[in-house]
């Protein structure tokens, strides 16, 4: 009898957690969806009480207050900085498109002009498979170009995401409201917030700023701090002024250098493989035969 009492109250409160579980799953759709003056610290404190009764776990937890979050921010808050943005000019030969796409490992790229005052529109790097096989005499940058999607940095990121569903497009290019461009956004970036960090084929879970070619090549983030370098090659680099090896190099060229141009410093020989109006982004380094790692 005890044995079959013991069931009955496990099987009650199996029955109550899962009546439960469906109560707070059908309170959160209405607040999210269908209540029009969302109290947000409301949904928060529901969100907290369903994982503390285990209704939910952590993950979910995060994922649905990355949702709430979403709703408070515009796209200028999470945007790609122009500074940051790695594009394609429309003079561009098919070898030059070819290259900075396989150096950035990226599948669009907004194409500017050639002043680089806006973007003339997109281009998918797989629509240029057709010229592998063809004279890239025929290339012309301009013919394939996807129309560019342009947004206000003040619009709200939900907006956005909802934008990015309906029409069906991956990436806007952010404007100010002077219509100059000031970054671009991703429906990645969007989704990154709702649920964390997304590595796709061309991720590492620890992403190296320096990346080995051979035993003397290296490509090489701009970003990556001069301390990290002068471990990796055991050099002695930089100043108080300098924090970035992209920093370093202007600073030798003395201006913002130009795609492949090459300087060499010490017995280290750098060639600029990425460079956008502002600042370098990547570099590849030659290890010259006299020096010793």
């Amino acid at each position: 009898m005890d044995v079959i009492r013991s069931k009955n109250i496990k099987n009650k409160k199996q029955k109550k957690n899962k009546k439960d579980k469906k109560n707070f799953f059908s309170v959160l759709i209405k607040q999210l969806f269908y209540n029009k003056k969302k109290n947000k610290k409301n949904l928060f404190d529901l969100i907290k009480d369903a994982q503390q009764n285990k209704y939910i776990d952590p993950e979910i937890k995060d994922m649905l207050e990355g949702i709430i979050d979403i709703t408070k921010q515009c796209v200028k808050e999470i945007m790609v900085p122009r500074s940051q943005m790695i594009t394609l000019e429309a003079n561009y030969t098919l070898n030059q498109c070819l290259d900075i796409i396989i150096q950035s490992s990226h599948s669009r790229f907004p194409v500017m002009n050639a002043d680089k005052n806006y973007v003339k529109g997109f281009l998918i790097a797989k629509d240029l498979l057709s010229f592998m096989r063809n004279n890239t005499e025929n290339f012309f940058i301009e013919k394939m170009l996807r129309p560019a999607v342009i947004v206000p940095d003040s619009k709200n990121v939900d907006s956005m995401l909802k934008e990015f569903q309906l029409r069906r497009h991956h990436m806007a290019v952010v404007i100010d409201e002077f219509g100059a461009v000031s970054g671009l956004i991703t429906i990645e970036d969007i989704l990154e917030l709702i649920v964390g960090k997304i590595d796709d084929e061309y991720d590492k879970k620890n992403e190296l700023n320096i990346k080995p070619m051979n035993s003397n090549t290296f490509h090489i983030s701009a970003l990556t701090e001069i301390k990290e370098f002068n471990e990796k090659f055991h050099t002695s680099f930089g100043n108080q002024q300098i924090d970035t090896v992209g920093g370093l190099i202007m600073q030798a060229f003395g201006k913002l250098p130009k795609n492949n141009e090459i300087i060499t410093i010490h017995n280290f020989q750098f060639k600029i493989m990425i460079v956008n109006s502002r600042r370098i982004v990547q570099l590849q380094l030659k290890v010259l035969h006299n020096h010793k790692k």
